[in-house]
C-alpha cells in the first residue's frame, strides 16, 4: 500500500484516506470553498465523498460544529444581500450624476 499525500492504494486499486486528510478537506469546505474545487484541488473525483465525510465530521463535532455550519450560510446570505443592495446604490449614483 503506497502513500501519497493523505491517500493509500488498495490491492484492490481502491483509494483511502487518512483522517488528517478529511479534516483538511472538510476545513476548506467550511472556509467557504465550494465542493468541486475542493475535490479538484484535492485530487479526490468524487464530491459526494466530500460531502459524506463534512456529514460525518460534523456529526461527530456535535451542536457547536452544526451551529457555526448555520452561521456561515446566514452570514452568506447577508453578504448576497449586501453585495445586491451596493450594485442599486453604485446605479443610483452613477444614473444621478449624469443627470448634473
Amino acid at each position: 500500500m503506497a502513500k501519497r499525500n493523505g491517500q493509500a492504494s488498495t490491492a484492490s486499486g481502491r483509494r483511502t484516506f487518512t483522517e488528517e486528510f478529511k479534516q483538511e478537506a472538510v476545513q476548506m469546505i467550511l472556509d467557504g470553498h465550494s465542493v468541486a474545487s475542493v475535490a479538484k484541488n484535492l485530487g479526490v473525483g468524487n464530491t459526494n465523498l466530500l460531502y459524506r465525510w463534512k456529514a460525518e465530521i460534523l456529526a461527530r463535532s456535535g451542536p457547536a460544529a452544526k451551529a457555526l455550519d448555520s452561521q456561515v450560510l446566514e452570514l452568506r446570505e447577508e453578504l448576497h444581500r449586501t453585495r445586491r443592495e451596493r450594485d442599486i446604490l453604485k446605479k443610483a449614483l452613477s444614473i444621478f450624476s449624469q443627470q448634473e
